[in-house]
């Protein structure tokens, strides 16, 4: 059976197939390499976790609580339609560790391979790119960008250590130097990646690389799933965690819908919202 959800707003209420609903945004054709098309997107329970973190080892985990089949669906429609994929460092340490699953590349099970024919059907490579932000440089590469041919960028800021540069420029990857501190900064990344052809660029970060494209006014739409169900917790992240941001946090909901079945039957929305101007 077809999973559906419900359609809260825009219009009267409206029960909708969930399959192929974000791939009827088609962000693929809303940027250009002057102007690229930036979206990130989170799941996050009703008190505002995106994470919990152990107290003990302290590492942080995405809440079994939170996932869900249909809320993966939509990330993978989402992942689908972009020209460039922006992941960081600490994903990449934690993929070699084993606590989290690789999601780097569009298509590749058989469950999944409608996608890739999407993307064929649509103009687009077989697989996006793939920027890694990292202050440190300290990350391991995975095989599977090589072995799905895949672009790949690292970028980082001016402050981060000239050996580091040298050492990943000598093994063949472009550096991109996008920020005048240490970090990455919003702004500046997304004109160097604009530079290289790059259009509609999904970002696979954390709260700092949100916060960054929302000050430097670069995010163009903002993605949340919000599970029905509170987590509690002592240690946990959030969608922000820096100053406040003010004007820069105005957003306008674009639409929201219902899904009643998931996860575990406890409901979810989906929602997708876009800055307001001040």
């Amino acid at each position: 059976m077809t999973a559906c959800m419900l359609r809260l707003f825009p219009g009267a209420p409206e029960e909708v197939a969930l399959p192929g609903a974000y791939l009827a945004h088609r962000l693929h054709e809303r940027g250009s390499v002057d102007a690229p098309f930036v979206y990130a997107s989170f799941v996050s329970s009703l008190d505002g976790r995106i994470a919990l973190r152990d107290p003990v080892t302290g590492e942080s985990q995405l809440p079994g609580g939170l996932v869900s089949g249909n809320d993966f669906r939509l990330f993978l429609e989402l992942q689908a339609q972009a020209d460039c994929l922006v992941t960081h460092g600490g994903y990449l340490r934690d993929l070699a560790g084993g606590r989290l699953d690789d999601v780097l590349q569009v298509g590749t099970q058989e469950s999944t391979r409608e996608l890739a024919q999407w993307r064929a059907g649509n103009g687009l490579p077989p697989q996006p790119a793939l920027v890694v932000a990292s202050a440190s440089l300290k990350f391991p590469m995975p095989d599977s960008p090589a072995r799905y041919g895949q672009r790949v960028f690292i970028a980082t800021g001016a402050g981060a250590p000239v050996d580091r540069i040298a050492r990943w420029r000598a093994a063949g990857y472009e550096v991109l130097i996008a920020g005048s501190g240490a970090s990455v900064e919003g702004g500046r990344l997304v004109r160097e990646l604009g530079r290289r052809g790059l259009r509609s660029l999904y970002l696979l970060t954390g709260p700092m690389m949100l916060e960054t494209m929302l000050r430097d006014g670069r995010l163009s739409r903002l993605y949340l799933t919000t599970a029905h169900r509170l987590l509690g917790g002592e240690s946990f992240h959030s969608m922000l965690s820096g100053p406040e941001l003010g004007d820069a946090g105005r957003l306008r909901l674009c639409a929201l819908h219902y899904d009643a079945s998931a996860p575990d039957g406890t409901g979810q929305f989906f929602a997708h919202f876009e800055p307001r101007p001040a």
